[in-house]
């Protein structure tokens, strides 16, 4: 049994003795002192409470009271003299019982006994909790360095439909979900909502990209992969026919989509009619570069997209077939232009896939089609994995319905949708970026999976994702 003294005076020492009495138990004792009556709560003290009145600056007055051997000391008091005279006559009868002491007056002792709860700095933090935008971190618990955050999920972030157990989580958890004041353990097939609260652990500064992951919003894209776009242009390869609807590409998504710049990036520059409309396109938020020292693809393109935060990336075919390992490293989503106009462009297309890969580029997926105003078709294929299926299937038609656009779901057993969007011209497909693309061509084509055989359709405009986590 532990026995406990409490010193308390003032208001906020009040409100301390009733949470005290209503979180208190049979198995400790409480020794109170207080030496005005309206410290006291307005109801009676359990049978554990033993309370005394009179000044606890008072030495001798003390005495009779620290007869006890006391686990720990509390001391809540509205006044600087009363606190330093109360914490000097518990030293004096013992100098290791640990105290803690709450301070409005900036304290320094040199004390390792002594914790000091620094009032006003609570109350801030507690206040600052109700700020739009701002973590909720667990103050008095765990290690209190943000290792617990309790995060509210907005209508538009990309953590909303998506399955817990499709949600990467290295070095942090979702611990528990918070909907309708109802707690929810958390289960690999438990669907986040919209307004959902995650109570989340990990590492503490992992958890602050976790924060602004869930609280990044529909209709930020590039977004999260960067803010920038960046068009890559070797005149040396390129014809000036391909240049130019590379550029046009370009210059349309930039027009279209929330970035902040356009970078164009030109090596081995040569004079033409195309290299006049490069020049030309160049703006406040439109950034050309012409390089005429670097002729290496590789070293330019890794270093300009590291280095300017760059979301997405766009190239045209050829190019993208020379470079798919190297585009892969750099894990920045490709735009691949297609043989029509970007601008003629009328319905974004999904073929089915991985569950959990598709679940996690569904709001990117969604944003950019969003952006471009294209109409959304989801293909199901695979007659097989049913249950797999459905579940996509329904996260795909709730995230539809935060941007109040409608996707049309395909679902086919009799013909295959590759042979279908060979002869369509107006199609953009979305593709999860795999390693394995730089394999051979032969071995996809034996593949189940539709998004690996997608070299037979490199002349529609594809959007290659990384995976998100």
């Amino acid at each position: 049994m532990k026995k406990i003294l409490i010193i308390a005076d003032g208001i906020l020492a009040k409100y301390f003795l009733e949470r005290a009495i209503s979180l208190s138990n049979d198995n400790d004792d409480y020794t109170v002192i207080y030496y005005r009556k309206r410290t006291l709560p307005d109801f009676v003290f359990p049978e554990n409470f033993e309370v005394h009145s009179f000044d606890p600056t008072s030495f001798e007055k003390m005495i009779p009271i620290m007869n006890k051997d006391y686990y720990q000391v509390m001391i809540a008091v509205s006044k600087k003299t009363d606190a330093i005279g109360s914490y000097k006559n518990i030293r004096q009868f013992d100098k290791r019982v640990p105290i803690y002491l709450m301070d409005r007056w900036g304290f320094e002792f040199e004390d390792k006994y002594l914790t000091l709860i620094e009032s006003r700095e609570v109350i801030a933090y507690r206040f600052a909790d109700f700020l739009p935008n701002t973590p909720v971190t667990a103050q008095n618990v765990g290690l209190a360095i943000g290792e617990i955050m309790d995060v509210q999920v907005p209508v538009g972030s990309s953590y909303v439909y998506r399955h817990i157990g499709g949600i990467e989580q290295t070095k942090w958890r979702i611990a528990a979900v918070y909907r309708n004041n109802t707690l929810l353990l958390p289960k690999p097939n438990l669907m986040i909502q919209p307004n959902d609260s995650l109570l989340i652990v990990g590492a503490p500064d992992i958890l602050q990209n976790v924060y602004k992951s869930i609280k990044k919003e529909l209709g930020q894209f590039p977004l999260p992969f960067g803010s920038n776009i960046y068009c890559f242009i070797d005149m040396k390869n390129m014809s000036d026919c391909r240049i130019e609807k590379l550029l046009d590409d370009a210059l349309y998504l930039h027009a279209n989509l929330n970035s902040k710049k356009l970078y164009v990036k030109v090596i081995n520059p040569t004079c033409s009619s195309a290299f006049s409309k490069i020049k030309e396109s160049a703006s406040d938020d439109v950034d050309v570069n012409i390089d005429y020292y670097n002729s290496s693809d590789e070293h330019v393109y890794k270093k300009d997209v590291y280095s300017l935060h760059i979301g997405l990336c766009i190239v045209d075919k050829q190019f993208f077939n020379s470079n798919i390992k190297m585009l892969f490293e750099c894990e920045t989503p490709i735009f691949k232009s297609g043989r029509i106009p970007l601008s003629k462009l009328k319905r974004s297309v999904v073929l089915g896939g991985n569950i959990d890969d598709a679940e996690k580029n569904s709001s990117v997926i969604f944003d950019f089609s969003a952006q471009l105003n294209l109409q959304m078709q989801f293909y199901d294929f695979d007659p097989d994995n049913f249950e797999e299926k459905t579940a996509l299937i329904e996260h795909f038609e709730n995230i539809a319905k935060l941007y109040e656009k409608k996707i049309e779901i395909v679902k086919r057993s009799d013909k295959n949708p590759i042979l279908e969007f060979k002869k369509a011209t107006d199609i953009l497909q979305f593709i999860p970026f795999y390693e394995d693309f730089a394999k051979s061509r032969v071995i996809s084509l034996f593949s189940t999976n539709l998004n690996r055989v997608y070299f037979i359709l490199e002349d529609k405009c594809q959007l290659f994702l990384p995976i998100l986590e």
